[in-house]
């Protein structure tokens, strides 16, 4: 044994999970893993393009992910949560780096990267490299962290910006696949602290699944969605509903003279959120002003539009409704509304 692997740290098992990506990655990727940075080359055919970037992590959803022993998922998630910020500027996803850290490289961590993989190959983009940190003095065994870095593409000119918004706007919301990658701390005391239940447990209102793969299920990226509107200019300014919910996320999309008249029945609401609403004893104000409620992204598209973009929408398997206008902005920077329009 030779004195690193004394220290509580396998070199070997890095080596094998590089290998393990190069051999799973798309043929474009596989020549940047193992280098010492990736490389992309920019696509041709722009006139003034510009680089969008994010980084994001999957937050305390990744406990429960330890604490079921379900691994894969989460790795979609990092890629989601950080492709569907980039695309609500109008960017398209090129690349995308992952940054793994752990108490013990193990058969987990090849679960999530396999799940970061998937992520990928859903999000139309190239995973050129990552990191995979074995830190035993820094994390506890099967005990981990998970970070992602993406960067997107766009035409200056057709960046979506609140500026694009007008008076009169429809907007449309994408459906979510669930609670995607947030309020994850709430969720888990709801269940796991006030209620006793556990991973196993079986909640009739959610169909007889496991608790576990109900909340694990991953976030939705919807480069399959935005893209096609993205290349006929027919948004003018989106949101991803993450942290914060309707309530800060709307408004970021708006001037400031304007606001998001939102008709709350417009749309289903997935059983997942009533459960939480249910046991978690929370009024419908905050429900709103915490999760997605059902809608993982909102565009504000042109009324002329509506029919083009739900039909282009519902083309890709993914249901989206309209669910409200946008209006002139009196004091709230958003108004949540009863009744359908």
């Amino acid at each position: 044994m030779n004195p690193y692997q004394k220290a509580g740290v396998n070199v070997n098992s890095g080596y094998e999970i590089s290998k393990y990506v190069k051999q799973n990655v798309s043929k474009k990727s596989q020549d940047n893993i193992g280098n010492f940075g990736g490389i992309f080359q920019i696509p041709s055919g722009y006139k003034e393009p510009v680089l969008i970037s994010g980084n994001d992590g999957v937050g305390t959803k990744l406990l429960l992910a330890t604490e079921s022993k379900i691994y894969d998922t989460v790795g979609i998630d990092c890629v989601a949560m950080c492709v569907n910020d980039i695309l609500a500027q109008g960017a398209t996803p090129l690349y995308f780096l992952d940054y793994i850290a752990a108490g013990k490289i193990d058969s987990s961590i090849q679960k999530i990267i396999s799940g970061v993989i998937e992520g990928c190959r859903l999000g139309e983009l190239d995973l050129i490299g990552g990191e995979t940190a074995e830190m035993p003095d820094m994390y506890p065994n099967e005990t981990f962290d998970l970070a992602g870095f993406v960067t997107g593409i766009a035409e200056k000119k057709d960046l979506l910006s609140s500026d694009n918004v007008k008076e009169g706007d429809k907007l449309v919301g994408i459906a979510s696949s669930g609670l995607h990658s947030n309020g994850f701390s709430l969720v888990r005391k709801i269940f796991f602290k006030d209620n006793d239940f556990d991973c196993n447990s079986k909640i009739p209102e959610l169909s007889g699944r496991a608790l576990s793969e109900v909340l694990l299920e991953p976030t939705h990226i919807y480069t399959k969605q935005l893209m096609p509107l993205l290349k006929k200019k027919m948004i003018n300014s989106a949101s991803h509903i993450t942290g914060g919910g309707f309530v800060e996320n709307i408004p970021r999309m708006l001037p400031d003279n304007l606001t998001a008249r939102i008709y709350t029945n417009s749309w289903p609401i997935p059983k997942v959120f009533k459960v939480v609403q249910k046991y978690g004893k929370i009024s419908d104000t905050d429900m709103f002003n915490i999760f997605n409620m059902g809608i993982g992204m909102v565009l504000a598209i042109d009324p002329k539009d509506e029919s083009s973009v739900l039909d282009i929408l519902s083309e890709t398997g993914q249901l989206s409704f309209v669910i409200g206008e946008v209006v002139t902005r009196r004091e709230e920077p958003i108004e949540m509304v009863g009744c359908k329009r």
